[in-house]
This record gives C-alpha cells, sequence and structure tokens, in this order.
C-alpha cells in the first residue's frame, strides 16, 4: 500500500455541489485517496452562487466536481463543452477541469445503464422530471425499455422529457400500474419528505422492480415496502456507487480494483 502523501501544495482539490449535501461522495472519494496513496482531497459544498462557485473551480484549479440537485441543467451554462450522455441528454452530474478547460459529463446515465442491463425489458412509470430524471428515463430507454410514463407536476418539464423520449406524461400517475417503477425524485430522502412514498401501495403491490434513486437514507420508505413485498429493487446507494467510480477515474485516471471498490462503499455508507 502507497501511503498518501502529507496535503501540500500540489495536493489536487475535488468536490461536489448540492442543494443538501450528503456524506457518501466525500466518503468514498476520500477512502480511495488514501487507499491508493493518491494526492487528492474531495470536500462537499452547497451553495447560493452557482455561477461564483464554478469560477472558483476554474479559478483555483479544482480538478473535478460532482454536481447535484438542482444544479445539473442551470450549471450547462457555466462550462465549455459538455461530452458523451451529458451532451445528448443537457443534464451534467460532473466536471472535469482540464487546465482551465471546463468539460460537463454525466456518470449518472452510465451507472443507471449498466443497473438496468440485467432487468426484464417492461413498461415503466417513472416519477421526476429534473436533471437525474432526464439521465435515468434516457438510460431506460436507450436500454430498450418501452412503453414509458413520465410522471411530474410540472407540465412544461415534464412533457418535454416524455416527448423528448417517446413517452407518456402524466401529472400525477397515482392510478398507473406499471412492471417497473422509478423514484427520482426527493421523496423519502432524509430530511422534510423522509415519509413520503414516491408511489402508492397499490402500484407497487403491481410492480415487478422498484428503483429509487435517493442514496440518503439507504432504504427509503418504497424500497421498505417493495422488499416487504417481496420486489427485486435496486437502491440509490448502487447508482451512487457506480457513478462516483466513473467520476473517480475521469478525475484521477486511476481505477481501482474490486476490492478496494466495495471497500469504500461500506466506509462510504457507514457515515
Amino acid at each position: 500500500m502507497t501511503m498518501k502523501p502529507p496535503i501540500g501544495p500540489a495536493t489536487r482539490l475535488c468536490m461536489s455541489l448540492a442543494a443538501r449535501p450528503g456524506t457518501f461522495g466525500s466518503r468514498f472519494h476520500n477512502h480511495l485517496y488514501d487507499a491508493l496513496g493518491l494526492d487528492f482531497v474531495y470536500k462537499a459544498f452547497s451553495t447560493t452562487d452557482l455561477e461564483g462557485a464554478v469560477r472558483g473551480i476554474r479559478a483555483l484549479d479544482i480538478r473535478g466536481c460532482a454536481v447535484s440537485m438542482p444544479f445539473k441543467e442551470d450549471v450547462i451554462a457555466l462550462l465549455d463543452g459538455l461530452r458523451d450522455s451529458a451532451a445528448a441528454i443537457d443534464s451534467v452530474n460532473t466536471i472535469v477541469n482540464d487546465d482551465g478547460t471546463l468539460l460537463g459529463y454525466n456518470t449518472d446515465y452510465s451507472a443507471v445503464r449498466a443497473l438496468v442491463e440485467p432487468l426484464a425489458r417492461a413498461p415503466f412509470l417513472l416519477r421526476g422530471s429534473g436533471g437525474m430524471a432526464k439521465a435515468t428515463a434516457t438510460a431506460l430507454v436507450d436500454a430498450g425499455f418501452a412503453e414509458g410514463v413520465i410522471v411530474a407536476r410540472n407540465p412544461v418539464r415534464g412533457q418535454a422529457l416524455a416527448a423528448a423520449l417517446g413517452c407518456a406524461w402524466q401529472a400525477n400517475g397515482d392510478g398507473s400500474r406499471a412492471p417497473l417503477l422509478v423514484n427520482v425524485t426527493p421523496l423519502g430522502m432524509t430530511g422534510a419528505d423522509a415519509d413520503a412514498l414516491a408511489f402508492t401501495r397499490a402500484q407497487v403491490e403491481a410492480a415487478e422492480v422498484v428503483i429509487d434513486v435517493v442514496a440518503k437514507p439507504i432504504e427509503t420508505p418504497l424500497l421498505r415496502l417493495a422488499r416487504e413485498l417481496g420486489k427485486r429493487v435496486v437502491t440509490g446507494a448502487e447508482v451512487a456507487k457506480l457513478q462516483a467510480l466513473e467520476q473517480f477515474g475521469l478525475y484521477t485516471g486511476v481505477r481501482p480494483s474490486a476490492a478496494q471498490v466495495a471497500a469504500a462503499e461500506v466506509y462510504a455508507l457507514a457515515a
């Protein structure tokens, strides 16, 4: 095991921006920096000045930045370019700083795409219309899931996302059923929405698979109900691990071993 250098002028900083910062990314990345002896530090931030924060990334030569709700779409205008799926879906969850050039990526898309690959293709109900919903819905459609319904209270965003992907749109959706349910909203997240169910019990009973991208808590009310009813589940923690691992590679150019990733995930979820 290579000893990590002490923090000094050569240390590279990576960060995250979110309205409600969590601990997963900081613990996951920093654990891997320690395990691999990399001269990096990762810190989570919140901001009410997105433009100023992005200027700081460039001015301070911050190597990378994870982008969470509600900044995934607004940040695009502040970047120098988009790569891969970020360009296709107009949503960014990762910024990489290459010598002052800020490029946007979307590792949410690739994480969701990998996790749904083993699932049987079936109609889906997806609740949400923000940047993460764009990435998740696009990953599902690109993977061959058809007859999707976007459930979103915001008619402008909801209808636009549905139209872009050839899906239907519903403002409420509580009366609909589908084999695959996907929550891409804060419902069930720690805080004011902690006890909320993204789908009704009847919808969960009728489903076969339930996906909840909320990373904290690991077991949302929706996932607990789905497990009680014997449904297959995909957790937000699984999404968080895969997208963070891809970010780690973009920032450092290093690919950790499977054992190192597993240890980092355990450490990140222990907080």
